[in-house]
């Protein structure tokens, strides 16, 4: 009978270890995922949640949103949005390489859903079993709503810095336009600055908000969205 190599037999060994491992951290982090979320939903249900912000004073539908600025927004974000169910696999593993070259947990690689999820339901901290909770809320959600419902969900909720939330109140705060009358710069600045509001914020640095437009002009030019004569243009080069 032929013998096993033993470097085979101790690669296989370690491999079915690390399955197990794997296993018993997805069953664990999945348990309390799932408590986390019911948990919040034992708080606001979904539906109650959506109907205390459509009854904001100030919340901007879809339609009411420049073109522009949702192709923007799109584009720079979660530029799949309309296409996925709630979950990006590629931003995933993109974002799951990029944390472990440089051992942090910096990119998370969530979708705007999932950023809706986190702006309602939970914290900003940054835990797993936080973001397992999400992916419960996301697919509800998207079974829920239409991607249109959930877009302006996600502008209306957003963090704009300089103490402005939804995009009424960033459009207002910045340019004292409505959002309907923003101009494909400033809506290409306000796409931006959700990301990180206490930079890209106009009001925090000029300099570091025209280079995050431009970043996010950048972006609408790679997804084919404009042209780079437009983009150029936009920016005023």
């Amino acid at each position: 009978m032929k013998k096993r190599h033993p470097v085979r037999k101790f690669i296989l060994t370690v491999f079915a270890l690390l399955t197990c491992v794997v296993l018993v951290v997805g069953i664990y982090f999945g348990a309390r995922g799932y408590k986390m979320y019911q948990e919040a939903m034992s708080q606001t249900s979904i539906e109650e949640m959506v109907d205390t912000v459509r009854g904001e004073e100030h919340f901007t539908r879809y339609d009411d949103l420049p073109e522009f600025y949702i192709n923007a927004v799109i584009s720079v974000e979660d530029h799949r949005f309309m296409e996925h169910p709630g979950i990006d696999p590629i931003a995933i593993c993109r974002a799951l390489w990029t944390d472990l070259k440089s051992m942090s947990f910096e990119e998370g690689g969530s979708t705007i859903t999932q950023q809706i999820a986190k702006n309602l339901f939970f914290t900003q901290e940054k835990l797993v079993e936080r973001k397992v909770a999400e992916i419960f809320v996301v697919f509800a959600m998207e079974h829920e709503y239409s991607k249109e419902e959930l877009f302006e969900l996600y502008v209306n909720t957003a963090y704009f810095g300089s103490g402005y939330y939804g995009i009424y109140a960033a459009a207002m705060g910045y340019f004292d336009k409505l959002p309907s009358e923003l101009t494909r710069y400033e809506a290409a600045m306000l796409a931006g600055v959700p990301n990180a509001p206490s930079a890209y914020s106009p009001d925090v640095s000029e300099e570091l908000a025209e280079q995050r437009t431009v970043q996010v002009l950048s972006s609408m030019v790679k997804h084919e969205l404009i042209t780079q004569e437009e983009a150029d243009g936009i920016a005023g080069k």
